[in-house]
């Protein structure tokens, strides 16, 4: 309706909303043509399809996308088509939908996510037996209310069949999650599996966050016979990394010229005349392939022997008072774009870590590694979903969910996710970002 709604408007402005001038056929096809596009692309794009635990990044990915081809696909019909009124009109046409329909499907999408937090649309799950990943998984849904899924645990901690269906009938349980290991005995599980089936209950499995194998492999078919096939990642495509790398360049020579010629100066003469030392400080970070690079900041601190040893702790006792305002808006790391030219990071990509850190938890988390397969960014998926800072008592637990988000960019990594990423840090710098320290 709103494709239609603005094609008819720009027609009937161009002829001065005169009726009798409309070559009604021809631009009547061409309404057809581009609603049923709309359709076609919308399944591809998956538009439509709002699953409770999508996030807004990857929604406006998906927006972004379907309106750009959308766009090709305009041009394309008003160069085939010789429609006169949509040669000239294509690029309004196309702006104006982008703009619209970026703010209705937006407030529909932030309007659903409002009614889950409600208790409204949400549906009942529970988990059985446990392992990493589902203490992740159950604290991810417990804090997000947005999700709308409201946990049920199940009372007894032997798990018996009869009492399990009575638990689920009287619960209206939707979906049971259950670690992909062997964490119940063979016979029990597949009981499990028949008699959920049997009562409409969904069984999610859980990979174990201890095991990277589900990582390096997709599901292929060979005719109906499922096979675990080995992963190619999208940057590991030569035509990608081309792109990304050019981006980089264009993107960071761009900034450097542009802000950072009058930006980089002005904070150079504050860190000088308010603290003794270095404009600049560079620390040591793993890379692409775990490659080690010197990271340039800004200065924050005051020199101390700690800096390579000892990470960030809210109110650090070492941050300066300039520091904490160049942390706070980030604009600490915005050197760093230096390191992309030199080809050392990225502009999006998994945040690299201090030595120390990346030493802890390598052995702790197995898909850890992971991250090191693509050039880490100045900034990342992990920093605009929240996921950064020191968050004490459950570190571990926000660590793992950091690599999570990061793995989930390196499978799934596309130029219109990188644009989204940029912006939404430039929201978050506009706004504050409160994990920042």
């Amino acid at each position: 309706m709103i494709v239609a709604a603005v094609f008819v408007f720009f027609f009937l402005k161009r002829n001065n909303y005169d009726f009798t001038k409309a070559q009604n056929e021809e631009n009547l096809l061409s309404l057809v043509l581009l609603g049923l596009f709309w359709v076609l692309l919308s399944g591809r794009t998956k538009l439509y399809n709002i699953p409770r635990n999508l996030t807004y990044t990857l929604y406006i990915e998906r927006i972004v996308t379907h309106n750009f081809i959308f766009l090709l696909g305009i041009i394309l019909l008003a160069k085939v088509s010789n429609n006169e009124f949509l040669k000239y009109e294509r690029f309004w046409i196309a702006f104006t939908l982008f703009i619209i329909l970026f703010w209705v499907k937006s407030q529909l999408f932030f309007l659903l996510k409002y009614i889950r937090t409600l208790g409204v649309n949400y549906r009942n799950v529970m988990f059985l037996s446990e392992n990493s990943s589902s203490v992740i998984l159950k604290n991810t849904l417990s804090k997000r209310k947005d999700y709308g899924y409201k946990i049920f645990d199940f009372p007894n901690e032997n798990i018996e069949i009869e009492p399990l269906k009575k638990f689920w009938k009287q619960n209206g349980i939707h979906t049971l999650f259950l670690p992909s290991e062997n964490s119940l005995e063979k016979n029990l599980e597949e009981k499990i599996f028949v008699e959920a089936e049997y009562n409409k209950v969904r069984v999610v499995l859980i990979p174990n966050i201890i095991q990277e194998e589900f990582v390096k492999y997709d599901i292929g078919y060979i005719e109906t016979q499922p096979l675990l096939t080995p992963t190619k990642f999208p940057l590991e495509y030569y035509t990608n990394s081309v792109l990304k790398r050019f981006f980089d360049i264009l993107f960071s020579l761009v900034f450097l010229v542009i802000i950072g010629s009058w930006l980089f100066p002005i904070i150079a003469i504050i860190i000088k005349s308010t603290s003794k030392g270095k404009v600049f400080f560079k620390q040591k970070r793993y890379g692409h392939y775990d490659e080690v690079f010197e990271c340039i900041k800004f200065r924050t601190m005051v020199e101390n022997e700690e800096s390579s040893t000892k990470t960030t702790s809210k109110d650090d006792y070492r941050i300066t008072k300039f520091g904490k305002f160049l942390r706070k808006t980030s604009l600490d790391e915005t050197p760093q774009f230096i390191n992309v030219l030199l080809g050392d990071m990225s502009v999006v990509g998994p945040r690299p870590h201090m030595l120390l850190v990346d030493d802890y938890y390598k052995p702790k988390i197995g898909r850890y590694s992971v991250r090191n397969l693509v050039k880490p960014g100045i900034t990342g998926l992990a920093q605009v979903s929240g996921l950064r800072g020191d968050n004490g008592d459950d570190m571990e637990i926000e660590m793992k969910k950091r690599i999570l988000a990061d793995t989930f960019y390196i499978k799934n990594w596309s130029i219109i996710l990188d644009l989204v990423i940029i912006l939404k840090t430039l929201f978050l710098l506009l706004r504050g970002d409160k994990n920042a320290i």
